[in-house]
Parts: C-alpha cells; sequence; structure tokens
C-alpha cells in the first residue's frame, strides 16, 4: 500500500530529475479552467475589436461576423474588416495566453483548442460544417501567429529567469 501511494505520488508531481526547467504536474481543474478563461477572453476581445472597428468606420454589429463563415472574405470592405478583426484578436490572445498559460511548451496546445471550440461553436451556429476557404485560412493564419507570438512572449519571461552572466555565481 505505501509503495503503491509513492508511486502515484511521483507520477503526479514527475519528481524524478530528468533534466526539465520545471517539474509538470497533472492538473486537470487548472488546465480546464485555463481553457474556459482563454476562450472567454477570446470571445470578449474579439467582441472588443469588431466593436472598436465597426463604430470607426459605421458599418452594423452582428454575432455572425463571429460566427459565420460566410462574412470572412476578402472581397467587400465590412468582410476586410472581418479579417482585420480576428488578426488583431489574435494578437490579444497571444497576450491573454501569455498571461495566464505562462509556459512556452502548452502554447500549441491552447490556440488550437480554442481555435477547435471556435469552430465547434461556429458549426453550432450556423448548423453547417465551416466550408467557405477563407475562413480556414484566417482561422489556419490566427492559430500560427497567436502560437508563435505566445510562444516567443512566454520564452522572454522563462529565459529571463536564467541567469546567463559568467562573471557572477549563483547559488542553487
Amino acid at each position: 500500500m505505501e509503495h503503491n501511494q509513492f508511486k502515484y505520488t511521483s507520477l503526479l508531481t514527475n519528481s524524478k530529475s530528468d533534466g526539465q526547467f520545471r517539474n509538470t504536474v497533472w492538473d486537470p481543474f487548472l488546465i480546464i479552467s485555463q481553457i474556459i478563461a482563454l476562450q472567454s477572453i477570446y470571445y470578449l476581445t474579439l467582441g472588443i475589436w469588431l466593436t472598436v472597428i465597426c463604430l470607426l468606420v459605421g458599418t452594423s454589429k452582428s454575432l455572425d461576423h463571429v460566427f459565420r463563415y460566410q462574412e470572412i472574405q476578402i472581397r467587400d470592405f465590412p468582410g476586410k474588416l472581418v479579417v482585420a478583426a480576428f488578426v488583431l484578436n489574435a494578437l490579444s490572445g497571444a497576450c491573454s495566453m501569455w498571461f495566464i498559460v505562462q509556459r512556452t511548451k502548452q502554447c500549441l496546445d491552447f490556440s488550437s483548442t480554442i481555435h477547435f471550440l471556435h469552430l465547434l461553436a461556429c458549426w453550432y451556429y450556423t448548423g453547417q460544417f465551416p466550408l467557405g476557404f477563407s475562413w480556414w485560412c484566417l482561422n489556419i493564419v490566427c492559430l500560427a501567429s497567436m502560437c508563435i507570438c505566445s510562444e516567443f512572449l512566454c520564452m522572454k519571461t522563462e529565459l529571463r529567469a536564467i541567469p546567463l552572466s559568467m562573471g557572477q555565481k549563483t547559488d542553487l
């Protein structure tokens, strides 16, 4: 019994020293909370970007801009504004991921999860699977830019904690 408890504890805390910078802990509550927070911020900031852009230009605001794949096209000016809002939102999402997740290794996972849940929301809202080529291109570009920017921000933060100067001694 005691041996199994130690085995379980060591699996959870990854207590063996395998050259990792940080120990990882499997915490499903934390992961689900981060997903909910990031998805909420994703839609909040997208709504803010769409509202600001629509107010500046004087076009109408609609929930269709967020969830209908037919709204994402570059043939007319309102479609270009929706595309611009999504691209700006990818940058906002990268900043929120930097603030909430703070781990470079998890940025791709969370970016993919955000966009996968957005795909499901669009599918549910319209009742049909998004088939627009421009919708898929935009979401792939936004996923990539969100992931790369958040990885860059997280990496800068993680590297800041590691002293690199040779002249100073550090106590570990």
